[in-house]
């Protein structure tokens, strides 16, 4: 049985969350109507899984989260209204140590639970298997963050090791996939990049339209290598990244010998959004196989995993993020169970792995 504990300040909300989580055999479920009554459950309940408001009167969400994470660490998984300042403290809390977050419903929310419901309870249940670990205080998070995003971006960068596999060479495209936990990891994956770094980098990272254009600037604002949203047709440069714009997807095209990425509107077949599965057979149509890398980092489910797959066994290489360090080991676990991986890799290796399979030559080669 799973213990959930759903914190918000809605006697409403509280009611809906309820009804839908209730009804499941394995879910059993306690209210608080604070981030202070919260806190006390966390210690009495001992919930496994907490859904928590971002916005609350007293304690707000990111006060409780950062309580939660210092006295009884456990997969939460942040609700939140669409709106854009919302957005950039859902990726806060994060980026402090919540799994996941779940966008509330525009409108009456009772009039669409039908169709939120099911991705509530979802969340829930993969949040329970979610890796969760003992945090510092927010102040000190933030403090060493900062620290070491000023460190990466002042020191010089050393070479990379030579591995014994084979370089890349010429023009190429990195492919990224990601969903659950994903805005920490693409930090990780991003912020260590030189800015000379010789191929473009596309990302479908599942998440909503109103918070994938927060997540780009905070990238950028972080990275050496330039972030933006793909919200319009865009010519693919060396040393920028693409993040799709969320509930559509983004495809790759060619045109004039140049590449371009571009939003897509949904199509059926591809379940989630950015598909990176849709992202990567569309790259593979215009970019051989040998100048593609496919990286699929944390998330449930197993978006990516059969395109990759199919790129791995046609020549491309793929790099998989290992169990140690997913929130959740679903789409790159897909992919290693396939067969798929050329690497299997921990989340703070990826980057250095990138640079050592795409030497700075490797555009003008």
């Amino acid at each position: 049985m799973i213990k959930v504990l759903v914190v918000d300040d809605s006697a409403l909300v509280r009611k809906l969350f309820g009804a839908v989580l209730g009804s499941e055999p394995d879910l059993e479920v306690a209210f608080a109507r604070s981030g202070v009554e919260a806190l006390e459950q966390l210690h009495t309940l001992k919930p496994d899984v907490i859904t928590l408001d971002v916005q609350m009167p007293g304690m707000n969400g990111l006060e409780c989260l950062d309580r939660i994470m210092l006295e009884g660490p456990r997969p939460v998984v942040m609700v939140s209204s669409l709106t854009e300042a919302n957005a950039d403290e859902t990726l806060q809390a994060l980026r402090l140590g919540a799994v996941d977050f779940i966008a509330k419903p525009g409108g009456a929310v009772s009039l669409r639970i039908q169709e939120f419901g099911p991705r509530l309870v979802e969340k829930v249940r993969a949040a329970a298997a979610a890796k969760v670990r003992a945090s510092l205080r927010l102040k000190e998070r933030v403090q060493l963050r900062t620290a070491a995003v000023a460190s990466l971006r002042s020191a010089p960068r050393a070479p990379a090791r030579p591995g014994p596999e084979i370089r890349a060479t010429g023009a190429g495209l990195v492919v990224v996939g990601t969903s659950t936990g994903g805005p920490p990891a693409l930090e990780a994956l991003l912020v260590p990049l030189a800015a000379s770094f010789p191929w473009p980098i596309v990302i479908a990272q599942h998440m909503p339209a109103s918070f994938t254009g927060a997540l780009a600037r905070r990238l950028d604002s972080i990275s050496a290598i330039r972030v933006v949203e793909v919200s319009r047709l865009v010519m693919l440069e060396a040393g920028c990244a693409y993040l799709a714009r969320g509930e559509g997807d983004v495809v790759i095209a060619r045109k004039a010998g140049a590449l371009y990425a571009m939003p897509a509107p949904p199509e059926a077949g591809y379940p989630w959004h950015p598909s990176t599965d849709r992202l990567v057979r569309t790259a593979m149509d215009h970019v051989s196989p040998g100048q593609l890398v496919g990286v699929l980092m944390t998330g449930m489910g197993n978006d990516g995993a059969a395109a990759m797959a199919r790129l791995h066994a046609e020549g491309g290489k793929t790099i998989a993020e290992s169990e140690e360090t997913a929130v959740i080991w679903g789409m790159p676990g897909e992919l290693v169970k396939a067969g798929g991986a050329d690497w299997v890799v921990p989340l703070p290796q990826i980057a250095d792995r990138l640079q050592q399979m795409i030497p700075r030559h490797a555009a003008h080669s």
